[in-house]
């Protein structure tokens, strides 16, 4: 199969509302700047018409692709999913709202030229960036987390959650095949393995606007993010992540990240 330079991964469940301008928009970047890319949607088992906006785009745009989850099993099993169904070089994924503009690719590709194997977006390294704030409650809990991973899991970043990071190949697939949670909590486990293997992670301010219609509670979803984290915890203490036969590697050694070409 065709390998190409960039793999976007958008996750999606019920965003009939919101997946075609965001696909407008992305296809459209894609198409002026003429990056040899494609597209996945990864459908979280979807109830309403989130399948078939795909298709419909997909009819025009042969680099788009539709990949079905069996059922609804959350935002972190959909990105394993489509990363590992990428053939890019370079694999992103970002939220079907774009909170962070598709227009902010070109930051996390020069992180990545620069050496780093992991780019992830940050909301908060240059907090003026923010066009749309989050509510003080939220920003409140999302700072009681972030601590909390510090203290349980040793990340100090100032944001892991941000809907908004790129993965030279050979870092994806170090990392998300040993992906072990599958709801809102997978984003501290992607990076607390990624230190684990040995990966260079580079946190890069983005443009960033929060969506009123985001489904994440700050309350209930937090104290879920809670328990996954310590549950990271507890895999790697009782072993889980070290892994009991080899993990899949790319057909063929690839050329570097040169830079962004976007």
């Amino acid at each position: 199969m065709q390998n190409l330079t960039y793999t976007l991964v958008i996750p999606a469940y019920n965003e009939g509302a919101r997946l075609a301008p965001t696909l407008e928009r992305v296809l459209g970047y894609i198409a002026r700047h003429e990056c040899d890319a494609e597209v996945i949607v990864v459908n979280d088992g979807s109830r309403d018409n989130t399948a078939d906006i795909v298709r419909s785009f997909a009819q025009d745009h042969p680099w788009l692709r539709l990949v079905e989850n069996p059922g609804n099993r959350g935002k972190g099993y959909s990105v394993r999913n489509g990363v590992l169904h990428a053939r890019g070089r370079v694999v992103l994924f970002t939220d079907a709202d774009l909170s962070s503009p598709i227009e902010e690719v070109p930051k996390l590709l020069q992180a990545l030229a620069a050496g780093a194997d992991i780019a992830i977006g940050s909301r908060w390294l240059q907090a003026e960036l923010q066009t749309k704030r989050q509510s003080l409650h939220r920003q409140f809990f999302g700072r009681i987390f972030n601590l909390l991973l510090r203290i349980t899991l040793g990340l100090h970043f100032k944001d892991t959650q941000c809907g908004f990071k790129a993965f030279r190949q050979r870092a994806a697939l170090a990392v998300f095949p040993l992906q072990k949670i599958e709801g809102w909590g997978f984003d501290p486990e992607i990076l607390f393995l990624a230190r684990k293997v040995g990966l260079k992670v580079q946190e890069v301010p983005v443009v960033w606007a929060h969506d009123g219609g985001t489904r994440i509670n700050p309350i209930a979803d937090g104290a879920r993010m809670f328990v996954e984290m310590l549950r990271i915890r507890w895999y790697d203490l009782s072993g889980k992540y070290n892994p009991s036969s080899p993990q899949p590697q790319p057909v063929k050694t690839l050329p570097e990240v040169r830079g962004p070409n976007v």
